[in-house]
């Protein structure tokens, strides 16, 4: 695990100490991703500079160390992540007559590459990464990242310098580098709360498709170019979910639950693979419970694990964590969250992600992993389980209620949507206190009531600003993976194609970043075990029933998780990893958004619409109802927030 980043810059000449310096001013931008070791590499024929930063945890000897070169010498490579097969392909490497300097997953990669070449090498790997692998005899850049986008990649243009790195960080540090809000993508930012790949928020910038590679001819590279058209993609979730629907399992149910069960279990234990302690994240859910659980079965020694609490019950998840660790026997490690130590968080939000992004459970989720570092340096997570198993309201709950309603007129629809919004979701929150976000899922509900049809059914669903089209000044709606109908496999039902979307994009762009900038901000390598391709492809090839039965969903991972806990221990409301917004934006946080939010920075600045987000932020505070909530004016706080970090 790393941090990565370099630099082409034709027209910088050929002063090697200049571009050293360059370099190093690179990677010491994102000095956090790696505090154990640094390097940085120039190609002595082209003004070419791999920078990299390294958290050692796999062969910590310098034999590790990157950028490293290949046995030839033809390759060159920095990489942030694993390969957690490496000892798979370590083995069949070493029949063909290979041998290795050190241990570490980097050489057998760049071996790998050499034996099998660099497509075949692609196709055999099972990982987290972020490649960057300098081809000097063709004289080839590539970029490459994990097929579920993972780990992040940015590529782009400082004026006629072709600039990449893990964070945007890295960006800043180069001085041809001169950064101008892109008023599109921030249009996108405003719709989802997050910034969709192949986009930045920047212009002249984009991040890596997850699964895509960009190879780039540098003799032949034209300075300025949309780098986004010439990306392609390795494996293509669209073919792998076609194929999957024409080729059902028909096993019965027992064997469909034991393979996944098996599947499970390895690639669990692949994540273990480890040489600098590791625990793992436990929330009481189901996810992290079956993690844990399974880790646990693979240890001989408790596994070290970790939540967090909030002061409101309706946050907290540390009593149910704490209830499924002490049936599996873990080494239990809690800490209750007070209203300050979150909030002593936000100051840092944009350096930690330096790129707008509004998913406000960044919060929790930087605290954990601030605590687990206090212990371990590698952690398992749940992630991924919801979007391969149907685990959200918006894949069991939504369809139901589609299903009752569709054949409404849409009139009738509209007005009963509206009028259900009409009440703030802080009334909504007050009839049913102990479960967490009811008036925002309510909301959710209503705003589905709304749709003509399943396409605005779900952006209703996901949206973070309602009018996010006309938000943001002189601005035009990008177009992302989910608006190409050839990305789009035919014949799913509307659950299948909210679970298919929430892969493409939602997973990639919100959760993935959520979880590598939180942790990565301390140094702490987070692994998803659900989010292993091949568990991926094994379940598309899972009836529906498999998944979702009447309103329950992960229906399979249930039965796995019942072997392994008692259901009473896990079965609850879903709260996700929340935070009382409501609460802070109307009391701590007031000032701060009233700065953010006042008419004469909006009119200064000229970028969101001055009256709809100073109305709605007033609106909030009064306490009204419609679109006027806490996680919708999360969006516009945290672009603010980030422009004054960064654009001002």
């Amino acid at each position: 695990m790393c941090g990565i980043a370099g630099f082409y810059s034709p027209k910088r000449g050929a002063d090697r100490r200049d571009l050293h310096a360059i370099g190093t001013a690179m990677h010491l931008s994102i000095a956090h991703r790696g505090p154990d070791s640094a390097d940085t590499w120039q190609d002595p024929d082209m003004p070419l500079v791999l920078s990299q930063r390294r958290l050692a945890i796999i062969d910590l000897t310098p034999d590790g160390a990157q950028p490293m070169p290949s046995h030839s010498g033809r390759y060159m490579i920095v990489y942030n992540g694993e390969i957690y097969n490496y000892l798979e392909i370590d083995a069949d490497l070493r029949s063909k007559g290979h041998s290795f300097k050190g241990r570490s997953d980097t050489e057998v990669l760049l071996t790998a590459i050499e034996e099998y070449g660099l497509n075949a090498a692609l196709q055999k790997i099972n990982g987290m990464f972020a490649i960057v692998l300098w081809d000097r005899l063709e004289k080839k850049l590539h970029f490459i990242r994990d097929r579920f986008g993972k780990k992040p990649l940015y590529v782009g243009w400082g004026g006629k310098s072709l600039i990449f790195g893990s964070e945007l960080k890295a960006f800043h540090a180069h001085p041809d580098f001169k950064p101008e809000l892109d008023r599109n993508v921030l249009s996108l930012y405003m719709r989802f709360g997050y910034v969709c790949a192949p986009h930045a928020i920047y212009k002249n910038v984009w991040q890596l498709l997850p699964a895509g590679r960009l190879s780039l001819d540098l003799s032949a590279l034209q300075a300025g170019e949309d780098l986004s058209r010439r990306m392609e993609l390795y494996w293509s979730l669209p073919l792998i979910v076609e194929d999957a629907r024409a080729h059902l399992i028909n096993d019965d149910e027992n064997t469909m639950i034991e393979t996944f069960e098996e599947m499970l279990s390895l690639a669990v234990k692949q994540r273990m693979i480890s040489d600098v302690p590791l625990g793992a994240f436990l929330s009481g859910g189901i996810d992290s419970s079956i993690v844990t659980a399974l880790m646990q079965s693979h240890s001989s020694r408790p596994v070290k694990t970790y939540s967090i609490g909030f002061e409101s019950d309706a946050y907290d998840e540390s009593k149910a964590a704490a209830k499924v660790a002490a049936h599996l026997g873990t080494d239990h490690h809690a800490f209750t969250v007070t209203s300050q130590d979150a909030l002593n968080v936000i100051p840092m939000l944009p350096d930690m992600y330096d790129e707008p992004f509004a998913d406000a459970s960044q919060i929790p989720t930087h605290l954990i992993s601030k605590l687990a570092r206090k212990h371990v340096t590698v952690a398992l997570t749940g992630d991924g389980g919801d979007e391969i198993l149907g685990g959200y309201q918006r894949h069991t709950h939504i369809p139901a209620l589609w299903n009752k309603i569709s054949w409404m007129p849409n009139a009738v629809r509209q007005m009963a949507g509206k009028m259900a919004m009409s009440v703030p979701q802080g009334a909504y929150d007050s009839m049913r206190p102990s479960y967490p976000q009811f008036g925002r899922r309510v909301h959710r509900m209503a705003q589905a009531m709304t749709a003509s049809d399943e396409k605005t059914l779900y952006a209703a669903l996901i949206q973070a600003w309602p009018e996010s089209d006309g938000v943001v000044k002189g601005a035009h709606m990008p177009k992302i993976p989910l608006d190409d109908p050839a990305m789009w496999p035919q014949g799913l039902s509307l659950s299948e194609k909210m679970i298919y979307a929430d892969t493409l994009c939602y997973r990639p762009d919100d959760l993935m970043v959520k979880t590598d900038r939180a942790a990565m901000s301390v140094a702490l390598e987070a692994r998803a075990p659900l989010m292993d391709y091949k568990l991926c492809e094994y379940s598309w090839r899972l009836s529906h029933e498999m998944k979702i039965r009447g309103l329950e969903g992960k229906w399979l991972l249930r039965r796995i998780l019942e072997k392994h806990v008692p259901r009473e221990l896990f079965e609850r409301p879903k709260s996700g990893f929340g935070v009382p917004l409501q609460q802070w934006l109307r009391g701590p946080l007031k000032n701060w958004g009233d700065d953010l939010l006042s008419r004469d920075r909006l009119q200064r600045q000229n970028i969101l619409d001055t009256d709809l987000v100073a109305t709605r932020w007033q609106d909030f505070q009064k306490g009204r109802g419609g679109h006027a909530n806490a996680s919708d004016l999360w969006t516009a706080l945290m672009f603010q927030s980030w422009h004054a970090r960064w654009m001002e």
